[in-house]
């Protein structure tokens, strides 16, 4: 599995997981008028917000999403023509069900106002983002790190799977070893994902 991410409004998101497919390729900007969607890498997504989503006061959302649930095209481009930094971009809709997590995000803190602004400033009514838990949203390191360890116990029954097949046979049983285990990490993997709350 690969994991990528995308900041999103909580609205577009909610509206999304109604209609089974997310088409917003980013701030203000459609997939049809865009030609993709932008997405991060793990340790691009903070400075994307901080960047292009610094006055947003909508809530927001990140999406967390599985590369192998999707059935268009990932690529890897960069960000300007000649740019050395590549993002990836996902060329098509986006399921809904190819969002394991969607983690809501805390509002980004803002300079405070001062005595000489002319208009007071009005609180943003909270938009609460649906969610199966009444727990707070986990922080991303939580998340990330914990994904991670999972994905090396999934890779570590494999690779048990098919040392067990050499230790039993030969080499043809260490590839049906391997085979196997792979198939039941995918099931496991598959498993946990299918119960895994999309926020």
């Amino acid at each position: 599995m690969a994991t990528i991410f995308h900041l999103a409004l909580a609205s577009d998101w909610t509206a999304a997981q109604a209609s089974g497919a997310y088409t917003t390729s980013t701030l203000g900007r459609t997939l049809a008028e865009e030609g993709f969607i932008h997405a991060s890498r793990a340790d691009q997504w903070t400075a994307v917000r901080e960047r292009f989503y610094a006055d947003v006061t909508e809530p927001l959302v990140l999406l967390q999403i599985d590369t192998d649930l999707l059935d268009v095209p990932v690529v890897e481009e960069p960000a300007v023509p000649g740019g050395s930094e590549t993002f990836p971009h996902i060329y098509g809709r986006l399921p809904a069900a190819a969002v394991v997590k969607a983690i809501a995000l805390k509002p980004e803190p803002t300079p405070a106002t001062t005595a000489t602004t002319a208009e007071p400033v009005r609180a943003t009514p909270a938009v609460a983002v649906p969610t199966t838990s009444a727990q707070p949203a986990e922080s991303f390191s939580r998340v990330y790190f914990r994904e991670m360890f999972f994905n090396m116990a999934m890779l570590c029954i494999a690779l048990a799977a098919g040392t067990a097949g050499i230790l039993i046979g030969d080499g043809i049983g260490g590839l049906v070893g391997l085979a196997v285990g792979g198939v039941i990490a995918v099931a496991i993997y598959r498993s946990r994902h299918a119960n895994a709350p999309t926020g």
